[in-house]
């Protein structure tokens, strides 16, 4: 029962620390203003990550290996071509940039201030390896011949993560463009969320797939 307990009191630190995060930043937060939103102590804190930088990756990695073990899944599944799990890892991402606004937001926060740190090292690692499974699954379609040899890999997944960094980061032009606020949640759930899984499909089926 105490491990549970343990791992319940993480998990709230956690949820609370990434909305202090996403809302303030990485230097506007503090873990003795967490602490207090969470309702636990400096010492509880301390205890279970350390320091500020380690509770932040603790975030990061929680979120990432989540959506890794799922990637994972469907890369290993043989019954599949891999063109359908391309489509199954385009669906299960944008329902998680969707879902996990406010995570997105604390990403492209620390990423897209251009300045590296050893924090912005640690963080490009973790995602690094979300990278290598979207690659993994290119490769075997390569190989199998179903997708077309010259493909630019690494310029496929910048397609993939940058249409979700323009949308979140850019909102202000990203709604414009639109035509729709797309801060507003009905939208993103009811008409972005199948619009961009749709054009992603569409997209990339017509650029990796064999005709």
């Amino acid at each position: 029962m105490m491990d549970k307990d343990k791992i319940d009191k993480k998990d709230h630190i956690l949820d609370v620390a990434e909305k202090v995060f996403s809302e303030l930043g990485y230097d506007g937060a503090s873990t003795r203003m967490i602490s207090g939103e969470a309702g636990v102590n400096m010492a509880m804190l301390n205890y279970y990550f350390g320091s500020k930088e380690g509770l932040y990756l603790a975030i990061f990695e929680r979120k990432i290996s989540a959506f890794r073990t799922l990637l994972q899944n469907i890369g290993n599944d043989d019954s599949i071509s891999a063109w359908d799990k391309m489509e199954r890892c385009i669906d299960n991402y944008v329902e998680r940039i969707i879902a996990n606004n406010c995570f997105q937001k604390l990403i492209n926060r620390e990423l897209t201030l251009n300045k590296r740190t050893e924090l912005t090292d640690k963080m490009a690692n973790i995602l690094m390896t979300n990278v290598h499974e979207f690659k993994k699954i290119l490769q075997e379609g390569v190989d199998k011949g179903l997708f077309c040899k010259d493909i630019d890999q690494e310029l496929t997944i910048m397609v993939i993560f940058g249409t979700k960094n323009y949308l979140i980061n850019s909102s202000h032009m990203s709604s414009r463009v639109m035509g729709h606020d797309i801060l507003d949640p009905n939208y993103l759930e009811t008409q972005l969320k199948p619009r961009m899984k749709a054009f992603m499909k569409q997209l990339l089926k017509s650029y990796l797939v064999k005709q």
